[in-house]
């Protein structure tokens, strides 16, 4: 499981990135005014000032699109730097495009044309020493256990063994095997390499669900090779990120799988979760940002709903369900209380035990109204700035039905790689209510692959263009 924590790492090494880019840009605009003038240099002026604000966010949203932001505990500094150098090159020319449209006066003057040459320099040397050091600081707190991400390995054999041995001698990934699953169907085996083994591939779906770790590790020697499908397909029903180390030359692999290499060993990502890096603290900005104002706007509406609500029969406003979110993590999702005697889930997601009809008696007037129009939902915007949902993403399902769905419908559990959601692709193109559950697992699946921004902006854009009637929706 993709942890979230790992939203927080990448705000603040963004945060220190914006410092350190700042500091480039005094740097070279100060070395500038020294070259002109040769006499003892003022800070910046109103103009400068306004140049590094154009400036700074061009160089941010550079180095997220090249990567800087992504987790990839097992990528090389070289890499890394090759990664700053391009993006520092291609944000120095967008802001040097920038300061020509928006800010002529300062482009034309003498100094920007001395700070134009020393900018790249500049920035690159403040990135380098700052990213170094801070894999430093990374790779200090990993050695002494923390910041750790504890992966199970699939195969005691020479290739997992060597995977084994290649994480620990490179403590600086923060990657820990906590424990060795056999590549044979059953083991007597109970240690490799001081590492307890749980069992066999046979055993793969007890002992994760026993011993729940972060992702899994799959390394298996070429002559067992073929079981790989079927330890995927095991694998699709548990929300861990998942990753293979073949037993081939990276030059022999499919160029449409993310490949990266650790001392010359190939480490293949078949799924992780489209959620991480600058990405995903840009879609909770969006939470936050679009669910506030939500909330305004929505708060005289919710509060005669509620009042509503209490006046027909006296009950409970809200209707509390245990829904799961990302990773399978249980939380309470609220709603308006549209049934009448309906109770709080329990601790297995059931509550009301079967589905709700069209004229279900249950439905009380109000009810009926809220949930045509679907007003009983606006309660889960509460959700979405606690952060237990998103905005977009697949609908939360319950428990009870989630253990049920992985076992009947492959790939289900993929749409736990991503918060659930208030909206989503599947309800836009008007998969609600009793429709066909295939139909939504591959509009949800699509969602997942293709998650952009500005794809969350458009399903939130069609939800409102659509409004919130629909058909389906009793």
């Amino acid at each position: 499981m993709l942890k979230e924590r790992h939203q927080v790492f990448v705000s603040l090494l963004s945060g220190i990135d914006t410092v350190v880019l700042g500091a480039g840009f005094v740097v070279a605009h100060l070395l500038a005014r020294r070259m002109v003038s040769n006499t003892p240099v003022d800070w910046f002026t109103r103009q400068s000032l306004l140049a590094m604000a154009v400036g700074v966010p061009i160089m941010l949203a550079c180095m997220a699109i090249f990567g800087l932001y992504r987790p990839r505990r097992d990528r090389s500094f070289d890499s890394e730097l090759l990664d700053i150098g391009k993006a520092v090159i291609v944000g120095w020319g967008l802001t040097i495009l920038a300061w020509n449209i928006f800010l002529p006066t300062y482009a034309g003057a003498n100094t920007a044309t001395l700070e134009i040459i020393s900018l790249p320099v500049c920035l690159m040397v403040c990135l380098t020493i700052h990213r170094y050091a801070f894999r430093l600081v990374l790779r200090t707190f990993r050695e002494h256990g923390w910041n750790r991400r504890h992966m199970a390995i699939i195969g005691t054999g020479r290739l997992g063994q060597i995977a084994c041995h290649t994480f620990q001698r490179n403590s600086w990934t923060g990657i820990n095997c906590a424990y060795f699953i056999s590549h044979h169907d059953t083991t007597r085996r109970e240690t490799c390499l001081d590492h307890p083994v749980r069992g066999g591939l046979d055993d793969l779906e007890a002992v994760l669900q026993q011993r729940p770790v972060d992702g899994v590790i799959i390394a298996l020697p070429q002559s067992r090779s073929y079981l790989l499908p079927s330890v995927l397909m095991k694998l699709s029903r548990y929300p861990v990120e998942v990753r293979i180390i073949p037993d081939v030359s990276p030059r022999y692999m499919p160029i449409n799988l993310a490949i990266s290499e650790l001392e010359g060993m190939p480490v293949l990502s078949v799924r992780q979760s489209p959620l991480t890096g600058y990405g995903a603290m840009v879609k909770r900005l969006v939470d936050l940002g679009v669910g506030f104002a939500a909330m305004i706007i929505f708060a005289p509406l919710m509060l005669l709903i509620a009042a509503l609500v209490k006046l027909e029969d006296g009950g409970p406003v809200f209707f509390r369900q245990s829904r799961a979110s990302m990773g399978g993590r249980p939380f309470g999702m609220y709603k308006f209380r549209t049934m009448a005697g309906a109770v709080e889930d329990g601790p297995n997601g059931r509550g009301v035990e079967e589905w709700t009809r069209r004229d279900d008696r249950r439905i009380t007037r109000i009810g009926a109204w809220l949930r045509h129009f679907s007003l009983d939902e606006l309660p889960q915007l509460f959700n979405v700035i606690r952060g237990d949902m998103s905005l977009v993403g697949p609908r939360p399902e319950r428990l009870d039905l989630l253990e049920h769905f992985r076992e009947d419908w492959r790939g289900y559990m993929l749409r736990q790689n991503v918060k659930a959601g208030m909206t989503g692709w599947a309800q836009v193109n008007g998969l609600r209510g009793d429709t066909s559950l295939r139909k939504r697992l591959q509009y949800d699946l699509y969602y997942i692959r293709n998650w952009s921004v500005l794809f969350d902006l458009r399903i939130l854009w069609l939800t409102l263009l659509h409004g919130f009637r629909h058909p389906n929706a009793h």
